[in-house]
């Protein structure tokens, strides 16, 4: 009977620790620290982690011989902005945002998603043009934002009325043909151009 209970107790086991490591990251948790032990120990983050290696794998036996040399270089910057989250005010926030835009900067690269036309902006007084791409088939819902020669992606987020799409430092919100921008201390209110 004990010999029995053993087995039992030890089947349990390995079958608990098999659901376990396929349930996280791509990566090896043994010694992972900081931000890299934070998405060990998130179920959400962790499947963003293995959803991401997917798509990076993908991505990379895509890409010719110099596309894939920037693709890794890129994916290790990545991992140490990733890393760099414990400076955030929400690191969690921060690691989340990291993986998503990823994940969108990815796909568009790796074209497995139709580029939508830009949307252009008439923000005044200022000259630097301004441009939005929407890409609502993505899950999460992203854009794509230009304002002069920098770029950044935005995530949608929850609003009352209007679209509204942000992350650290920028936040877009359109709503009744009117869009309030908020660029990194700079604010710019801003009418699609026609």
């Amino acid at each position: 009977m004990l010999r029995m209970f053993t087995v039992s107790l030890l089947a349990g086991g390995l079958y608990t620790g098999a659901a376990l490591a396929a349930e996280g990251p791509s990566f090896s948790c043994d010694n992972a620290e900081g931000m890299a032990l934070k998405v060990c120990q998130s179920p959400q983050l962790s499947k963003l982690d293995r959803d991401l290696a997917a798509l990076y794998k993908r991505t990379l036996t895509q890409a010719d011989s110099d596309s894939q040399k920037q693709l890794k270089a890129t994916q290790r910057g990545w991992i140490k902005g990733r890393d760099e989250c414990w400076k955030a005010t929400d690191a969690d926030a921060c690691v989340l945002e990291q993986y998503q835009v990823r994940m969108v900067e990815l796909q568009i690269q790796s074209g497995s998603v139709q580029v939508p036309a830009a949307v252009e902006f008439d923000c005044g007084d200022d000259n630097q043009p301004f441009t939005a791409v929407f890409y609502n088939q993505l899950t999460p819902q992203a854009a794509v934002l230009t304002y002069g020669g920098d770029q950044t992606i935005v995530m949608a987020q929850p609003s009352a009325s209007g679209s509204k799409y942000g992350r650290e430092g920028v936040e877009f919100w359109e709503h009744q043909g009117e869009a309030k921008v908020k660029w990194y201390g700079t604010e710019l209110t801003c009418q699609p151009a026609r």
